[in-house]
């Protein structure tokens, strides 16, 4: 009650935007972020409250500066708006009404630019999806805010030439906010001056009145310009300047953050520009990373495009730019393609131009996110190699955080769309080919830094003439023989990594300490590099460095050594080596009870890799390979399995898969030992329960694959065992009600494994089976989701075919339970689906693609009908032979009189 009252009543009245008192207003607009932040242990702020608020801080930050208010006063009401409406949005999922979030973002998107010199355009009040930029056209005409020097363009020249002279100390100068306001002066970018559009210096800076977004740190040289009060005046609305924009886009952050993906696509081409145009350029994203002063503000805006680009993969995978572009129309797919190559052209000038460490480590991996989501073999080569060859000074970069991040770039990079054809080119070239990084060798990557500064401490691990030998000059040339039998100099780089030690070096957060031997986490992908692990001596070497730094105490190192097993145990060299496989099963194990979910969760996924691998040695290698791998390890992986499947949804959804394959996995002889008997229970009640659970769909996704995968063992007692019922119950509930439509395709694939009328139990549980998928064939198209009715092709495909199948292995006392379904309307819809199947099937249509990766058999059409006509056969057989009832007898004829039309309607043209 006393927190109603507050709301509603004192601090409503204070926050007002017509609130005379500017400070009172501001105390109040904080009393009310505080009351919504999220305390955690503590009940968050009713819903009714919270929206209350939200209302309030957008309100306030779209009202205009009330009249002969102080300029510093008033951006303190929009801090304490900014942190209010941050508190609203972090505290939970937040449901936008109406035009809210086109309101939000609009608001944002104005104040991520607030104080930027040059920037005054007419801003839209409320911003809505569409597939271009709907402003920032043209400026207003009105001047910039933001104080020009008085100095003749001449002068500014000079000032221009004078800053490319001169090197800034350390990054440190402009590392924060109220420094860089000061800073006297800044290296030029690159040659030509301007980063956005061509715009050089001394263009941007003789036509004030433009749009030009130069930074102002570039532009004044000094605070001599202005009188003492005056400058200190200045470089405190800056300061308040820069931190509006740091809390707008802390807001936006937490808006990407909490909104549906394919909502937020519809709002990309405001935050993220498709292509340099002629003119002023448009304002995004891009522009506050190229332009802003702060390198706080510019290492916000990379983590709000990195949120944006993280898991946009299906999003930009519609970009293609391979074909002619036409002419009387721009396609959508062109546009996405322009939008990541202009990502990647701003995103390398960034790279280029950034000094502080902690934004630059920000932009390599905005790189990454936007590498490991593009579909590069959709788009025109060349954009990757730029980028591979500019990376490489950054490998010996001073600090950690940075080498650290160039490593989980070229993870990404050796992982895209493997193998991609310009990646395998790169990694083919010798180490020292890039004049611009000159000579290089792996051994040099792990020296200190301060050594190769040429500090007191004298450099080890290489002598002159061992380095002669290691680099390739232009004057030493290599047979191809010798390139191609070479190891990548990426594989070395990384293996040097993880097995030298960096002796007597300290971090660059920790300059001046004493530090000891310590082992660098480089979490690049080092399984990517399968490409041509040249000998036995460098595979073993790789495998006992990954088995070993398995237990780390790092557990970044840990979970890529973890995650590299996972893939190294598909290599087909390794995955038949039963050794390596124990090995790697017991490394595993023992990562799935680490204290880290982290670690867990890529346990499970190597697991599951694992398991896949048994699946395939089961297939090729045959019986003498299960025979090999010891009783008790396939024990503990079940167990194991088990028990991975109620930890967290990530951990789970691979965990579930990896019950499936150990299940499909296990022999007769495994079965019916007493000590497999209640973890066999367990592991399907297991499955059951995550298909039956709320979990996210993935996990139910993959709990379905699981028990399809797990029927397709002949060894199973689904006849006769108890937790059988509750396996096939799980699935035809799933099937008939499940709102996600990729779910209902697995579980009904997973219906129609059972190779014959046995495994379905009696024949009330065969009926329940088939009245769940004459159900779902039924409500196939019941959806309101566009997303989901996309896949209702493929779902009545699934469907069809598992009907079929339990027609082409239903029995006498299957008949009454049939007869019911298919007499009446029902009957031909089931019928007239079925006839669509078939044929389809037989022309190879569509839904075959789809039922093959939902899990379904490989039966030719032909195999189908002739089991159809078998079916037939045998009960007409029954027909003639026995005399039973008079119920029983006409549901026979009935299901007979129903294949027999079927079959007959697939014959005709």
């Amino acid at each position: 009650m006393s927190r109603s009252l507050c709301l509603y009543g004192v601090l409503l009245q204070y926050s007002s935007p017509s609130q005379p008192n500017v400070e009172l207003r501001r105390v109040a607009l904080t009393c009310m972020a505080n009351i919504c932040l999220r305390i955690p242990g503590q009940a968050p702020l009713d819903d009714q409250y919270r929206s209350v608020s939200f209302r309030v801080f957008l309100k306030t930050l779209h009202s205009p500066k009330p009249p002969d208010t102080d300029e510093l006063f008033y951006c303190m009401v929009i801090q304490a708006a900014l942190k209010g409406l941050q508190c609203c949005l972090s505290g939970g999922k937040w449901k936008f009404v109406g035009e809210e979030l086109g309101s939000a973002l609009a608001a944002l998107k104005r104040l991520m630019f607030q104080g930027t010199p040059g920037v005054n355009v007419e801003w839209p009040t409320v911003l809505y999806p569409a597939p271009l930029p709907q402003y920032e056209g043209l400026p207003a005409a009105k001047p910039a805010e933001t104080p020009q020097s008085s100095e003749p363009p001449k002068d500014n020249k000079k000032r221009k030439s004078r800053g490319k002279e001169k090197k800034m100390s350390s990054e440190e100068s402009r590392a924060d906010d109220e420094e860089e306001v000061n800073c006297k002066t800044v290296p030029s970018l690159q040659k030509g001056g301007g980063r956005e559009g061509g715009r050089g210096e001394g263009e941007s800076l003789s036509k004030p009145s433009g749009p030009s977004l130069y930074p102002s740190w570039k532009r004044v040289s000094s605070d001599s310009e202005f009188s003492d009060p005056e400058g200190s005046a200045q470089s405190k609305l800056r300061l308040y300047n820069a931190r509006i924009r740091q809390g707008a886009l802390h807001c936006l952050l937490a808006v990407v953050k909490g909104l549906e993906k394919r909502t937020l696509y519809g709002y990309w081409s405001s935050f993220i520009p498709d292509s340099p145009i002629g003119g002023p350029p448009p304002l995004t994203l891009i522009t506050i990373i190229l332009k802003d002063p702060s390198p706080k503000v510019r290492a916000c805006a990379l983590q709000v495009l990195s949120a944006m680009l993280d898991g946009s993969r299906q999003f930009l995978a519609v970009a293609e730019d391979t074909a002619s572009p036409r002419k009387s129309y721009t396609p959508f797919s062109f546009l996405l393609a322009n939008a990541i190559r202009e990502l990647h052209r701003a995103l390398t000038l960034a790279l280029l131009a950034e000094t502080s460490h902690q934004t630059l480590t920000q932009v390599i991996k905005c790189l990454a996110h936007l590498v490991a989501n593009a579909p590069y073999h959709r788009l025109r080569p060349g954009l990757l190699s730029p980028l591979w060859k500019q990376m490489r000074p950054y490998v010996r970069h001073r600090d950690v955080n940075v080498r650290v991040s160039v490593l989980t770039l070229y993870g990404a990079l050796v992982t895209t769309q493997a193998p991609l054809p310009e990646i395998q080119l790169l990694l083919r070239q010798p180490e020292g080919n890039n004049s611009s990084t000159g000579s290089f060798t792996p051994q040099d990557s792990v020296l200190s830094w301060r050594q190769r500064d040429g500090e007191s401490t004298p450099p080890t691990p290489v002598k002159p003439s061992q380095r002669s030998s290691q680099t390739h000059s232009p004057h030493v040339l290599r047979t191809p023989e010798e390139v191609d039998s070479a190891p990548p100099w990426l594989l070395q780089l990384c293996v040097a990594l993880v097995t030298q030690p960096r002796e007597d070096q300290s971090d660059s957060e920790g300059a001046g300490t004493e530090g000891g031997a310590a082992l660098e986490p480089s979490p690049v992908r080092l399984e990517a590099l399968q490409y041509k692990l040249p000998n036995t001596c460098l595979r073993m070497m790789c495998i006992t460095v990954l088995l070993g730094l398995t237990y780390s105490e790092n557990y970044l190192v840990k979970t890529a050594a973890v995650r590299a097993l996972g893939v190294y145990i598909l290599f087909p060299c390794l995955r038949e080596d039963v050794m390596f496989v124990a090995d790697t099963a017991n490394t595993i194990l023992a990562a799935l009870d680490d204290r880290s979910p982290n670690v867990r969760a890529k346990a499970a996924w190597s697991l599951g890799n694992l398991t896949d691998a048994l699946i395939v040695n089961m297939e090729s290698v045959g019986v003498d390979f299960q025979e090999e791998l010891s009783d008790m390890l396939l024990l503990k992986m079940l167990q194991a399995a088990t028990r991975a499947s109620a930890d967290k949804d990530r951990v789970k959804s691979n965990a579930v898969r990896a019950l499936g394959n150990l299940l499909h996995f296990l022999r007769q002889s495994q079965l019916t030992r007493s000590a497999f008997q209640r973890p066999l229970e367990d592991a399907v009640l297991a499955l059951v329960k995550t298909v039956q659970s709320e979990a996210t769909m993935k996990v139910r996704w993959n709990a379905c694959y699981a028990l399809g995968n797990a029927f397709r063992n002949p060894a199973l007692p689904l006849d006769s065992a108890p937790w059988s019922g509750d396996a096939f119950s799980s699935l035809c509930h799933v099937v008939s009600s499940c709102k996600n439509f990729k779910v209902r395709i697995k579980s009904a694939a997973a219906l129609a494994i059972p190779a014959n009328r046995g495994c379905y139990g009696d024949s009330k549980r065969f009926s329940c089976v088939w009245r769940s998928l004459a159900k779902a064939l039924e409500n196939s198209e019941d959806t309101n989701d566009f997303f989901e009715y996309r896949y209702s092709d493929s779902l009545r495909h699934t469907l069809s075919h598992a009907l079929l199948h339990l027609l082409s292995v239903s029995q006498s006392q299957d008949m009454p339970s049939l007869e019911a379904s298919l007499a009446g309307e029902e009957g031909r819809n089931i019928k007239e689906h079925l006839i669509k199947y078939l044929r389809a099937e037989e022309r190879g249509g569509e839904g075959a693609e789809e039922e093959k990766e939902a899990g379904g058999d490989s039966v030719t059409p032909q195999q189908r009908i002739r089991g159809l006509q078998q079916t037939l056969i045998k009960l007409k057989e029954l027909e003639a032979e026995e005399e039973g009832r008079e119920e029983e007898e006409r549901s026979k004829e009935m299901v007979v009189n129903f294949l027999e039309d079927l079959l007959q309607t697939c014959k005709e043209p």
